[in-house]
């Protein structure tokens, strides 16, 4: 099933991670041969209808080094619809992590689909085992390191695949905020990308901190789903008694700190939800994930979002793809979908035992027929 690509449509880019590949850091950190599989497979349900754990379908247990596992992954977000990868990609002061796959593409030229980057760039600490203070590799920001770090991603900015939006060269980052002096860093990266013959850079700020946009000099704020999700006020007895069911028996299973919420509420609180202080609507780029449960990978702390179904995701993206032909230029109508293969938090558009295709062809349906609808509206 192909969503249609006419001129002016809401393009998706689907967030992806490409820690599905051992590397030397990870076999010293957590054993060897872990890759996000290991996560995944431990997982185990917390209570009754906890659809753990995510198992793959199509694509198996695959390995990022793989050539033909990077070909089928794109052929297969083709096939419904998504426009672009975002691959996070890791910069440590002068080190980078998890670089293959996205090396070999540069290198091979294959597959022959769009992709951008997102730097993650948060410390990488022992999160994964409850221990968030346990710095792994921490970040050196500063002028050199921000000239470094530019240098060593031009041969990936001027690769013909590379995604630009409006023209422009579009890179992501995912915590601003984390930004000694966002400003300086901004104007380094632009005057570098100049010299070196790329043009205007797109700068997006992932919202998932306070942040000042337009002080820092980005173009555009990225929503983050779910990120700062706050429960409705207002809580009907299904909700109540739905979460407090969850967690009786979360507890019973030795989590005793999982956060439990509604699907339903974190689709429509997104949905509603204005743009940051400061960001006018053609400046805002939507998120939407089709489901949030991260007990595989945070054992003690975990937050589920119970209720996601195909169809449910399907409706928001929908109506994220007709807000978005209201409120952005032609050139800017992009909505990203958190995520492509988050396996252990839950949310991936990838087949699975449990929704087969499901989540996929929710994806295709919601970008034609939203595109549609406001084409016609």
């Amino acid at each position: 099933m192909n969503a249609n690509n006419r001129t002016g449509d809401v393009k998706a880019i689907a967030i992806h991670l490409p820690q599905f590949h051992p590397v030397p850091e990870n076999d010293a950190w957590w054993g060897k041969g872990f890759t996000e599989w290991t996560n995944v497979t431990k997982a185990r349900p917390l209570f009754p209808g906890h659809p753990q754990p995510h198992l793959p379908s199509d694509l198996g247990f695959y390995d990022m080094r793989l050539p033909e596992t990077r070909a089928a992954q794109a052929e297969l977000a083709r096939q419904y619809g998504i426009s672009a990868f975002c691959y996070y990609h890791y910069w440590f002061g002068g080190k980078r992590i998890l670089e293959r796959p996205v090396n070999d593409i540069v290198a091979s030229g294959e597959p022959d689909f769009p992709f951008c980057l997102c730097w993650a760039n948060e410390n990488w600490t022992r999160t994964w085992d409850g221990k968030d203070s346990a710095v792994l590799l921490a970040q050196n920001y500063g002028p050199d390191d921000d000239l470094a770090h530019f240098r060593e991603l031009l041969p990936i900015f001027s690769d013909p695949r590379y995604l630009r939006i409006d023209g422009k060269v579009a890179f992501f980052v995912y915590r601003p905020d984390q930004l000694p002096d966002a400003r300086s860093t901004v104007a380094i990266w632009r005057e570098e990308a100049r010299k070196a013959g790329l043009g205007e850079l797109f700068l997006g700020a992932f919202m998932t901190s306070a942040f000042d946009v337009e002080a820092s000099g980005f173009d555009v704020a990225v929503e983050f789903a779910p990120n700062k999700f706050s429960p409705p006020q207002a809580s009907g007895f299904r909700r109540l008694l739905t979460r407090a069911w969850c967690r009786i028996f979360a507890r019973l299973r030795g989590t005793r700190q999982a956060a439990i919420h509604l699907y339903d509420d974190l689709a429509r609180g997104m949905t509603e939800s204005p743009p940051p202080a400061g960001v006018s609507p053609d400046r805002w780029l939507r998120c939407v994930t089709p489901g949030w449960d991260n007990s595989a990978r945070k054992k003690n702390r975990p937050l589920i979002f119970v209720g996601s179904t195909p169809e449910r995701y399907g409706r928001w993206l929908r109506e994220m793809v007709a807000w978005t032909r209201r409120n952005a230029p032609p050139e800017r109508r992009f909505i990203f979908i958190n995520a492509w293969n988050e396996w252990a938090e839950g949310n991936h558009l990838e087949p699975d035992q449990r929704n087969g295709h499901a989540n996929l062809e929710a994806t295709a349906r919601a970008l034609d027929e939203g595109n549609r609808d406001a084409a016609n509206g």
